[in-house]
């Protein structure tokens, strides 16, 4: 997981974490991609509560580095977030944009922290660091939640096939294909301090 910027038990090492930077590049390729298709041919994307009516000032990477400084979660949950937004895209036949990449990107992050970490903040302070409104967050989060079946966890060989081919990423540039597994879920999550709040961002674009 060195590449990641993760050791072995999935903490951050010094530095931010490659991990950012790998899946700013997998998300931004894809949403690219993805709309390429999309105007070559006449199949209409899905719509959801996800989708904005014009995309963020913020590029994706900009937006990660947002949330990583904020919501102080652990870098793994990038991963377990980029697992199940994979999932959850399979799932449903949603195609990534960038009418909806920032939304599913704040919704995923929060749900692994939630899951994964053990201190984690909010829904109103995620709404804040993601510049959307609380009562959107609650929207949003449940639309994945049900979107996945409420199943998130994640298997430890499933966590490091995705770190593996993360690497290779970093290294190759490949084009990755990514089965899933997930079962079990965990219900709550203690609050943090919220003494630190985030500056505003500028909203997404509404429906």
């Amino acid at each position: 997981m060195s590449t990641l910027g993760l050791d072995e038990s999935g903490l951050a090492v010094s530095g931010a974490p490659q991990v950012l930077a790998l899946l700013s590049l997998v998300l931004e390729q894809t949403t690219q991609k993805n709309e390429k298709l999309l105007a070559a041919s006449e199949k209409r994307d899905i719509v959801t509560v996800f989708h904005g009516s014009s995309a963020p000032a913020l590029s994706i990477r900009q937006y990660m580095d947002r949330i990583f400084k904020y919501s102080s979660c652990s870098p793994s949950c990038f991963v377990a977030a980029y697992i199940y937004l994979d999932e959850f895209l399979r799932r449903t036949g949603v195609c990534l944009t960038s009418l909806n990449v920032h939304r599913f990107l704040i919704t995923s992050v929060m749900v692994a922290a939630k899951f994964m970490d053990d201190e984690c903040y909010n829904n109103a302070y995620y709404a804040k660091v993601g510049g959307v409104s609380t009562e959107e967050m609650n929207r949003l989060e449940m639309e994945f939640l049900f979107g996945l079946d409420f199943k998130l966890f994640v298997g430890l060989d499933t966590f490091d096939v995705y770190c593996s081919w993360l690497e290779e990423e970093a290294t190759t540039n490949p084009r990755i294909q990514r089965p899933t597994h997930f079962c079990g879920l965990k219900e709550t999550c203690p609050k943090k301090d919220e003494s630190k709040c985030p500056p505003t961002v500028t909203g997404y674009g509404t429906h």
